[in-house]
């Protein structure tokens, strides 16, 4: 079962909530002694970092790995880094419970130690509907989890005959459909069941408290943003009793627990803040002239990651599950977009790194390819076409990589202008230029590619990776006296 120790498997196939604990070298917790913490400070003080210099750590967990940028109050990075997400197996299956925990206890294991006892504040963000159902009382997972890119079309026609037309949870891949799912299963444990999204269960791990979830997460479950409360149509549901409960987004939560602040000599007063989902929206240069005065409403950017992920900011709120558009609440705005399957893990399956800087540099941007692709790693699209069934297309291959690589990132710039000009149809904000984040970004021949095929200046974030902007918003939901 996911979340079960390998060393210690449970009988019944489930495992103790003490098996939830941080993985350790040594066992368990390592008590940091008095003069290592000591040499920690005396260690800042070499380092040029001021008396009272309070830190932001923020970690994303994104579909292939995770990633923490630790920053302070200016938005100078003093420490960043990433690990892949490890491979343990449960049946012969990817158990994404045990990897995910695995993850965050070793991104906080990388943090340099002299830096620890300096942060003040921690925000976590995942992938958007990844999924879980925890026991209320333990945290224990009762089921794996439903991937963010997992389509239910079995629990589609449930959903659709309670909800409004076109809602967001109108689609397989929404949390709540996932949600129903797992209700309709036989035998599954109802009564003590809790939702958790991602983000949600990870900060669990630091702060203890079980079913806190943010109105952003809490989206594709079914929370209207608007009226900050979960709509009468879903609350008359037996499985609403499962649904977290929901503040805003850069909310603390309350302290880290006590085991995890001295196992990894941080502060007594550390804060844990809830995420904004796709904070890469705001990984630019003006990110905090952005939360501060959101009145630009000009802002686009196309995160270019293993998937590829599109928001803007608009002032009008639009969401439609026919296309899988669907919009967060940024204070009195809206983050209008949606998260496409196409993207640079479909690269991956055909090129190395390296092969990829190389064939790069061999296309010419200003010619459009004739190939025609529609590159997705598997069956199903979710924006800006919702189609579960959509197959991939990426045949025929020429004899030359430069122009089979050169045809993809095209195809993969056409999903973008689609899901652009999308976007205007609906009636959200005109797009004026574009802002890239993310792996993709790097791409100085893919950049001209797709300023061509989208008509419109591209631009890379000076901050591309979500950990950033995930940093930015511990830092904004930090109590004051931290700063």
């Amino acid at each position: 079962m996911a979340g079960c120790s390998l060393s210690h498997p449970s009988k019944n196939g489930r495992c103790s909530s003490r098996m939830l604990l941080a993985p350790r070298k040594d066992k368990l917790y390592k008590i940091v002694s008095k003069p290592r913490l000591i040499m920690a400070l005396a260690s800042n003080e070499e380092g040029g970092i001021r008396a009272g210099e309070r830190l932001y750590l923020g970690m994303d967990f994104g579909t292939s790995g995770a990633r923490y940028a630790l920053i302070d109050k200016q938005g100078t990075i003093h420490s960043e880094g990433k690990r892949e997400y490890p491979v343990l197996m449960n049946e012969e299956k990817m158990d994404w419970v045990r990897s995910w925990r695995a993850a965050l206890f070793s991104l906080l294991e990388d943090i340099p130690i002299h830096l620890c006892p300096l942060v003040a504040s921690i925000s976590i963000d995942g992938t958007s509907a990844t999924t879980l159902i925890v026991d209320s009382n333990t945290g224990e997972p009762l089921w794996r989890p439903f991937l963010y890119n997992e389509s239910c079309p079995d629990a589609l026609p449930t959903v659709k005959s309670v909800a409004p037309a076109n809602h967001t949870v109108c689609s397989g891949s929404s949390t709540l459909c996932k949600l129903v799912s797992w209700w309709n299963i036989e035998g599954s444990n109802k009564k003590s069941a809790l939702l958790l999204h991602q983000a949600d269960w990870l900060l669990w791990l630091l702060h203890g408290k079980l079913g806190v979830s943010d109105y952003n997460n809490a989206l594709k479950v079914g929370y209207d943003p608007a009226s900050d409360s979960y709509p009468s149509w879903l609350r008359s549901q037996p499985y609403s009793q499962l649904l977290p409960s929901v503040i805003a987004p850069g909310t603390s939560i309350g302290n880290l627990k006590e085991e995890i602040r001295t196992q990894f000599v941080f502060s007594s007063a550390i804060s844990l803040v809830l995420p904004l989902h796709l904070v890469s929206f705001f990984n630019l240069a003006n990110f905090k002239t952005a939360f501060d005065d959101l009145q630009n409403t000009s802002l686009q950017v196309t995160s270019l990651g293993s998937t590829l992920a599109i928001k803007l900011l608009s002032t009008t709120r639009i969401d439609d599950a026919r296309f899988g558009v669907y919009s967060h609440r940024l204070d009195d705005k809206w983050l209008v977009g949606g998260a496409s399957n196409t993207g640079g893990a479909v690269l991956k399956q055909f090129f190395t790194d390296d092969q990829l800087l190389k064939l790069s540099e061999q296309i010419n941007p200003m010619e459009a390819s004739p190939l025609d692709y529609y590159p997705l790693k598997a069956v199903g699209e979710r924006f800006p076409v919702a189609d579960p069934n959509l197959v991939p297309r990426l045949h025929p291959r020429p004899e030359s990589d430069v122009e089979y690589l050169h045809g993809i990132l095209e195809s993969i710039a056409r999903i973008e202008a689609k899901a652009y000009n999308l976007l205007k149809d609906l009636g959200a904000t005109q797009v004026e230029e574009v802002f890239t984040a993310g792996g993709g970004a790097k791409n100085e021949k893919w950049t001209k590619i797709r300023e061509r095929v989208l008509g419109l200046p591209v631009s890379r974030a000076m901050q591309t990776e979500a950990a950033y902007g995930a940093a930015l918003l511990a830092l904004k939901g930090a109590p004051h006296d931290s700063y």
